[in-house]
């Protein structure tokens, strides 16, 4: 496997010019994280000392290929500016749409001067403060020379059951089953194009992948670690500061 340190991001173009690739991240956090029952959104409880954007934040900024992170916000969002990491110099504040799709496609159009069709834009959800370098690097160089991209995600490992009106009528074959976690990673045109035709076509998005997988191409999954958790419930907060303790 290549070294992190080692990797050199260039594609070459028919000319065998040498062309760099840049890597954003987009963080969409326009969201109020209602399951929480919280009185902020999720992104801003505390989470060893810090909070929950924040400790995502540092762990994608620790990173060493990602050009500029992105991190996409509800206009009204009140609790950004008083962060300290607002002020870091690789990262970006915009404005996040209605939903996941609108806050994702606002962060594309908002370095739309300046990516290249072949730059790689990662995806990562806010509530995700557990991802690793390790997991990160993993994707990109697994992904290296895909044209298309793909996803961290690990097997589902519990039986599953398919339920109807509160009976089990069936046991899934889990067997081709997988969990979908973040960072998402595909190519700048091809993710606008696929986002704003889903949107136009009525898909259902609910992540870029399935996104991807509408516009008729097929990502890549690429395992990752379980502790990699999103924050949804009171108790992973718990989780969370477990598993960031140990790194």
């Amino acid at each position: 496997m290549t070294n992190i340190n080692q990797k050199t991001s260039t594609i070459f173009s028919s000319s065998l010019k040498v062309q760099r690739v840049n890597y954003w991240v987009i963080v969409p956090a326009a969201g109020v994280g209602s399951r929480m029952k919280a009185d902020r959104p999720k992104q801003y409880l505390p989470l060893l000392n810090k909070t929950v954007i924040e400790q995502t934040l540092d762990r994608l900024l620790s990173y060493p290929l990602f050009d500029r992170l992105l991190v996409g916000l509800s206009p009204e969002d009140q609790y950004w500016d008083t962060l300290p990491v607002s002020h870091h110099k690789q990262i970006s504040r915009y404005d996040g749409g209605n939903e996941r799709v609108d806050t994702v496609l606002n962060g594309l159009y908002a370095i739309a001067d300046k990516a290249q069709p072949q730059d790689w834009v990662l995806v990562h959800d806010v509530a995700r403060p557990c991802v690793t370098t390790d997991d990160i690097a993993r994707m990109i160089n697994a992904l290296d020379d895909s044209s298309v991209g793909g996803i961290l995600g690990v097997p589902v490992a519990d039986t599953v059951k398919r339920v109807v009106d509160g009976g089990i009528v069936d046991t899934v074959d889990r067997s081709s089953l997988w969990r979908a976690y973040t960072p998402q990673m595909f190519r700048y045109q091809t993710l606008l194009s696929a986002l704003e035709e889903g949107l136009q076509n009525g898909v259902t998005i609910t992540d870029e992948a399935s996104a991807i997988e509408a516009h008729g191409l097929v990502p890549q999954m690429i395992q990752g670690s379980a502790e990699n958790i999103k924050i949804t419930q009171p108790g992973d907060l718990e989780m969370a500061e477990i598993y960031l303790s140990r790194t």
